[in-house]
């Protein structure tokens, strides 16, 4: 080894015995200053959002909102607090990010929110200026992750010791012995059985809560929407015959990460014969001219917040073909019929009965659901069509601050293409608004 050469690396600051703790409460003051959502989106998406008159949301009046939203519903069902681990419910309740994707099939971040007491915050290791902006975690304590990558064989031993933290939490804050949670392993609900905690529906709490938006939340879907349709935009700029599905979809992605966006859902993307039937996931299949190219965006964008919008195109400098066109006007025509009965007060049942469905060839390739709630994801409720109402089927009725998206596939069954068409559409006290504003293609029309 080269001793010299790593000899001449200059030393940033001295390090002393007992130096230990302040040189870790620097780290993490200098990090917490440098998180992405204090340095904010960017000049790019800042720029786009004051060219369309979008406010900037006030951000600790809407983390607050969200922390009364969860304890509203806690209290209503009798329990002492919430532990959550979707990614999205964590960042619902803290405003407060780490590795989405990865921490949503590997569990090593959790968050307990007591109905009456402190937010605690279980993060990964070393990453507690991760929430120091957020303003409504109270403590940061390191995550016990049972998985079996951590645990192998000695799981139980591990979830003896995170069942013994959570315990605790309940002991100081909990005014019960009940305890809802999202999502948890049988080892989890065991374990705090045995120590007398009862585990309850913890994903029925954050759905409710995350129903009805704050005006500050509508200002930020409307951000992440507008971020959304100007990265659409830069992927219809480059839709010419001879690039593939995965190139052009990568354009989406592209755009929306550069506007400070987060990560897209699926794949769903397709074109020519792929189009039919749908859910074919993008592909190196070149597109041709004359093409439908038809895409569902799924993107989780700015603050979080999904934008799940779907248009179809059609690709090069000829003329739609009759069946194109037609199938673009059944589908464009279903969103608009569907969109005018929106209004607070209508019951879901109502909303599907009166809804418009695709004709009879199509209807066997129908989307799967008409309507579905959205937040910082897809959410409840989903609304199917009234043919496939079952007993099973949870009713209610649309109120003010609710945002659904408005679906539409029309496809032959057997045909060569199909269209794919969605919308994004706040409930008003009066009636509803369309939130997406990107054009149709107009030579479909």
């Amino acid at each position: 080894m080269d001793t010299q050469r790593f000899g001449r690396h200059r030393k940033i600051m001295p390090f002393e015995p007992g130096s230990v703790e302040a040189l870790r409460e620097a780290s993490r003051e200098k990090a917490a200053s440098l998180n992405q959502h204090v340095l904010g989106y960017g000049a790019t998406a800042e720029a786009e959002w004051a060219a369309a008159g979008i406010a900037a949301p006030n951000l600790p009046a809407m983390r607050k909102y969200r922390l009364e939203r969860i304890r509203a519903e806690l209290k209503r069902r009798d329990y002492a607090g919430a532990l959550l681990y979707d990614p999205v419910n964590i960042r619902y309740a803290t405003d407060s990010t780490n590795m989405q994707l990865w921490v949503a099939h590997n569990p090593t971040r959790h968050c307990f929110v007591a109905t009456e007491g402190p937010v605690v915050l279980f993060d990964y290791f070393s990453c507690e200026h991760l929430s120091d902006h957020s303003g409504v975690v109270d403590e940061v304590r390191p995550a016990v992750s049972w998985m079996y990558l951590y645990s192998g064989e000695l799981t139980d031993a591990k979830v003896r010791r995170w069942g013994a933290g959570i315990a605790e939490l309940m002991a100081e804050f909990g005014g019960n012995r009940r305890i809802a949670v999202d999502h948890i392993n049988p080892e989890g609900v065991e374990e705090l059985a045995r120590r007398g905690i009862s585990v309850g529906n913890g994903e029925a709490v954050m759905e409710k809560a995350r129903l009805i938006k704050s005006p500050d939340e509508i200002l930020a879907m409307r951000r992440s929407i507008v971020a959304c349709e100007a990265a659409m935009g830069e992927m219809e700029a480059a839709l010419k015959p001879g690039i593939s599905e995965n190139e052009l979809w990568a354009e989406l992605h592209r755009g929306n990460i550069a506007r400070g966006g987060e990560w897209i859902e699926t794949r769903l993307l397709s074109s020519g014969p792929r189009t039919n039937p749908w859910f074919q996931e993008c592909s190196s299949r070149v597109i041709e001219n004359g093409d439908l190219v038809a895409f569902d965006t799924d993107l989780i964008g700015p603050y979080g917040f999904c934008a799940d919008l779907s248009r179809t195109w059609l690709c090069g400098d000829r003329q739609p073909s009759n069946e194109q066109r037609d199938l673009f006007r059944i589908a464009a025509d279903q969103i608009a019929h569907n969109i005018d009965l929106m209004r607070p007060g209508i019951s879901f049942r109502d909303l599907v009965e009166r809804s418009a469905v695709p004709p009879g060839d199509c209807f066997p390739t129908r989307y799967g659901v008409l309507y579905h709630g959205v937040g910082l994801a897809d959410e409840y409720p989903t609304l199917p069509h009234a043919s496939d109402w079952t007993a099973d089927t949870p009713d209610g009725e649309l109120e003010p601050g609710m945002v659904l998206c408005v679906e539409s596939y029309i496809g032959r069954l057997g045909g060569r293409e199909g269209v794919k068409i969605e919308e994004q559409i706040l409930v008003t006290g009066t009636g509803n608004e369309k939130l997406s504003s990107y054009p149709l293609d107009a030579r479909l029309r």
